[in-house]
């Protein structure tokens, strides 16, 4: 099986941040998700990632936060085994994101002999 990462993205919004509450739905349902995809021995890893960062360019230009020039944010990721990519892309299926109109990008990952 190949791996690939499933890169979740959102437009980002300026609402008021969830509540106590509607934070543990959300967590749940992204724990029921990956619990999924682990119930069929396919997970890998998954982190969220924060809103903290900087782009760093060839030129040496550094620049605040994570793709300050387009609209969309990544928030997080996971890394599956599949058979292939569209074995991969139906893991994707339920995924919270896209109930919140977001989008899940799927990719293979590269292996590189050493």
């Amino acid at each position: 099986m190949k791996e690939f990462m499933m890169l979740f993205r959102t437009e980002r919004n300026d609402n008021p941040p969830p509540s106590p509450e509607q934070m543990q739905e959300m967590v749940a349902q992204w724990q029921d998700w990956i619990g999924g995809i682990a119930a069929q021995g396919k997970f890998v890893a998954t982190n969220a990632l924060g809103f903290e960062g900087k782009t760093v360019q060839g030129t040496g230009v550094i620049s605040d936060g994570p793709y300050a020039e387009v609209k969309e944010i990544v928030g997080g990721y996971i890394i599956v085994k599949a058979e292939n990519l569209d074995d991969a892309v139906k893991l994707s299926e339920g995924c919270p994101t896209l109930a919140i109109g977001g989008k899940v990008e799927v990719r293979d990952v590269m292996v590189f002999d050493t």
